[in-house]
């Protein structure tokens, strides 16, 4: 649907247009609790700290290393959507607040 709104846009013409829902910019563990409340039972979770993570790294195989650095920044600095947008980038979400979008949490209900 936002594509679609875009195409006629003049406030995208020669922009980048990101999708960010604002609902589903979650970590891991937002994901993991909301799942936790629907099924009405906490999960057993463990976690470690970036430090550890990336001192884990040392011996391992350069292409292994690349693989597990691309899950640090996503899963550690959330470089998917811990960013600024720039002025020659916009928001779909913002541009289009009219839209419906699914939210993790009532996605993740479809199972529960």
């Amino acid at each position: 649907m936002y594509t679609i709104k875009t195409i006629d846009d003049p406030r995208t013409l020669n922009k980048t247009v990101y999708i960010r829902p604002p609902k589903n910019i979650l970590s891991q563990r937002e994901v993991v609790q909301i799942w936790e409340k629907l099924i009405g039972k906490e999960l057993e979770k463990s976690s470690i700290s970036a430090e550890q993570f990336l001192s884990s790294l040392e011996g391992q195989a350069y292409a292994e290393q690349v693989g597990l650095i691309h899950y640090y920044h996503v899963c550690f600095e959330g470089c998917p959507t811990n960013f600024e947008i720039g002025e020659e980038e916009v928001e779909a979400c913002e541009l289009y607040p009219e839209i419906k979008y699914t939210t993790v949490h009532d996605y993740m209900k479809r199972y529960v």
